[in-house]
């Protein structure tokens, strides 16, 4: 979202509320305090959380994260990253954004369907004024550290390209209003839509009888999802499956758009920039 954090964070802090009335009361059990330890999520840490994201005032940046667990990669987690836009001429950060993320276990998926966790995603995206916007099989670590474990997630990486893998502070800080990638749900919004040559240019790109297109109101044709079939797809290249055809078209439309990460969080690819754009780059045909 490239608006400061002033201007999104009372839709986000709903979008937050959506989503814990989707989840098991005790799925977020824990968040880090100011200097870094966890604390339990009970009452007086929700006000705490509340005070931080609705009360924080300019200048002040607000990151928030919160988790199932404290000692493990959490299945749920929710995560804000906050900046006000004009305070980043004291900042190195080149097109920094708000950025928020919701996760959620594939058990999830399985129990609800792929239905309902496209209504959720659209519920959650309703109110939120996104340039960019995605739901994705993912690999899901505590704050985006990959380096414990990085040899199996390159191989969970090579093997499956419909997985995604992200460091959401990291993007946020130079991403501006550009695309992450295509994915099984892609939310575009403005200027990034215009850019695109709006939702007809779209139609006329994605002409697959399971491609769906779905406006968001209350802003109809400046917001749109597009929905590449009933299910997402991890893409086992291991059994020789290869990306849709849509998937590819949409990749190959957003090519001129794409985001290429600029820091080294990366580095379990060895710091091999050309390696890194490569993935970034794996559905453009």
């Amino acid at each position: 979202m490239r608006r400061s954090h002033g201007e999104v964070i009372h839709a986000v802090w709903r979008a937050l509320q959506t989503y814990r009335r989707a989840i098991h009361p005790q799925a977020l059990g824990w968040y880090p305090d100011d200097n870094g330890d966890f604390q339990p999520l009970d009452d007086k840490g929700w006000e705490h959380v509340r005070e931080k994201m609705l009360e924080r005032n300019w200048p002040i940046a607000c990151q928030v994260e919160l988790v199932e667990h404290c000692d493990a990669a959490s299945g749920y987690t929710f995560e804000y990253w906050g900046c006000w836009l004009d305070e980043t001429r004291f900042m190195h950060d080149e097109d920094p954004t708000c950025a928020v993320n919701f996760t959620l276990p594939t058990e999830y998926l399985v129990e609800h369907g792929p239905a309902h966790v496209r209504a959720l995603a659209l519920e959650l995206a309703r109110e939120l004024p996104f340039s960019f916007g995605y739901a994705s099989f993912a690999l899901v670590a505590p704050d985006g550290c990959w380096f414990a474990a990085h040899r199996t997630v390159r191989e969970l990486r090579d093997r499956y390209p419909g997985l995604d893998i992200y460091k959401l502070g990291e993007t946020s800080q130079h991403i501006g209003t550009n695309a992450r990638g295509a994915y099984w749900l892609t939310f575009l919004g403005l200027p990034l839509l215009g850019r695109l040559g709006g939702l007809e240019v779209l139609r006329r790109h994605l002409p697959f009888p399971d491609v769906s297109f779905q406006t968001l109101p209350p802003l109809e044709g400046e917001r749109v999802l597009i929905t590449l079939g009933e299910w997402p797809e991890a893409i086992d290249t291991a059994q020789q499956e290869r990306p849709s055809p849509q998937l590819l078209s949409l990749g190959h439309l957003l090519e001129l758009f794409l985001h290429e990460e600029r820091a080294n969080w990366f580095s379990f690819l060895n710091n091999d920039q050309e390696d890194m754009r490569r993935w970034i780059h794996r559905f453009c045909p």
